[in-house]
Order: C-alpha cells, then structure tokens, then sequence
C-alpha cells in the first residue's frame, strides 16, 4: 500500500491550502483515511478522520471549522481543505490509512508527509 501526499506549501495567515492524498495497492474505499500532523518538538496529532463511504467525519478541536476532509473514492484519493490557515498550522501532514479512529494506531499504512508552513 502506498499514499502519496501533496500540496503542501508556504501561505500567509488567513489563506487556503489543499492537501491530497493519492493511494495505491489495495481497496481504497474499504478503509478509513485520515490526517496528522506533527510540528517540531512535538508529538505526532490527529487533526481529521473519516470513513471509507465518505459518509462520517470527525475533527481536532484546534481545526474545526477551518479544515474539511473528504474523498473520491473513484479517483482513490483523499484530501484535506485547509482555510483561514494560522501561524500554529505549520507543521509535516501526514495522511493514513486504516480504521476509523483518532488514534495514531488506528492507522498501519501512512504517507510520507508534506509541509505546511503558515507565516504571520
């Protein structure tokens, strides 16, 4: 199984990214997906989830509101819509994939991440 992020990238306070999550080697809508991110000198955090059908999701306090997931599973890609972006968003994303948790176990097949970085 592999996933492959993308979109990652520099953006000032207030703007939008959108980071995809292209994935290979096995039914892509039988398993959950979702997103983490780790600063430096921190901990790896869940941030978004959702299920295979696309039909739940769930979200990090910190991001509710601001982030969307959702996914095509005809195109076995995931993504994640990052708006009002802040300074305290800047961290490696890493999508995932495997059961539908907030937990960094829930999940055993992980991207390689992409950088985000919001200026101030």
């Amino acid at each position: 199984v592999q996933l492959v992020e993308s979109g990652g990238g520099l953006v000032q306070a207030g703007g939008s990214l959108r980071l995809s999550c292209a994935a290979s080697g096995r039914t892509f809508s039988s398993y959950a997906m979702g997103w983490f991110r780790q600063a430096p000198g921190k901990e790896r955090e869940f941030v978004a989830r959702i299920t295979g059908s696309g039909v739940s999701t769930s979200y990090a306090d910190s991001v509710k509101g601001r982030f969307a997931i959702f996914r095509d599973n005809a195109k076995n890609t995931g993504y994640l819509q990052m708006n009002s972006l802040k300074p305290e968003d800047t961290a490696v994303y890493y999508c995932a994939s495997g059961t539908y948790g907030s937990a960094i176990n829930n999940y055993n097949y992980w991207g390689q991440g992409t950088q985000v970085t919001v200026s101030s």
